[in-house]
């Protein structure tokens, strides 16, 4: 499968700029821009093998660094970091406007795309994919953080593990229930990585399990 790659900068905000990855199927029919997790980079094994997995079912990707990451810690404010996904956004449709434009992210990407969405994209943005939404942080069990969810407009996709400490099942299932436009898929056995114990990793790709899933919800 061909497939182009541009390694690029995006100015965010005037005195920030960011690097991407534009990673482009031939047969691509939708583009997910697509953040990092807080202690991660667009370039880190799991943002990878997201990508390459979508790519596979014809689902292209846009990813980006957060600020704080590019200059190598010390984080942004949300407000940084919410217009950092509107910029990352509005670029993925930029550069491929014939896209179904789709936005998302993993763990903080995630958690920052939500609150993006919930103040009102810019960009034609149709649907939302969580990857390992954080919905409290290990040992502090807690759903606050989805305050804001009922605000979005858009469809929304929960990718997450039945072993995720940042998102205790029976909490992150209340939250999601009662959002019209969500959809709770799990990754059984998966942690907050898509780590599985060795006991469940024969002939399974979680990465692929995904990507799968975005496709149908896209075909929905």
């Amino acid at each position: 499968m061909y497939m182009q790659e541009v390694s690029h900068t995006l100015e965010v905000l005037p005195d920030k700029v960011v690097s991407t990855f534009l990673l482009l199927p031939e047969q691509a029919r939708a583009i997910l821009s697509l953040g990092h997790g807080a202690g991660s980079h667009l370039r880190h094994e799991t943002m990878e093998q997201i990508a390459r997995a979508l790519a596979a079912v014809g689902v292209a990707t846009f990813r980006y660094n957060f600020p704080f990451r590019e200059r190598g810690g010390g984080r942004d404010s949300d407000a940084v970091s919410i217009a950092t996904v509107q910029a990352a956004a509005a670029e993925a449709h930029r550069l491929a406007p014939h896209l179904t434009l789709l936005a998302g992210g993993h763990s903080f990407g995630g958690r920052m795309t939500s609150l993006a969405a919930a103040e009102g994209f810019a960009a034609p943005v149709k649907q939302l994919v969580f990857f390992a939404f954080p919905l409290h942080a290990p040992g502090k069990a807690g759903i606050e953080r989805a305050a804001h969810l009922a605000k979005i407009t858009v469809p929304m996709l929960f990718l997450s593990g039945t072993r995720d400490t940042f998102a205790l099942p029976e909490l992150l299932t209340s939250v999601v229930a009662p959002l019209p436009l969500a959809h709770l898929h799990w990754i059984e056995g998966a942690d907050h990585g898509y780590k599985l114990p060795a006991a469940l990793k024969k002939d399974r790709n979680v990465f692929s399990e995904m990507a799968a899933e975005v496709r149908k919800r896209l075909e929905a």
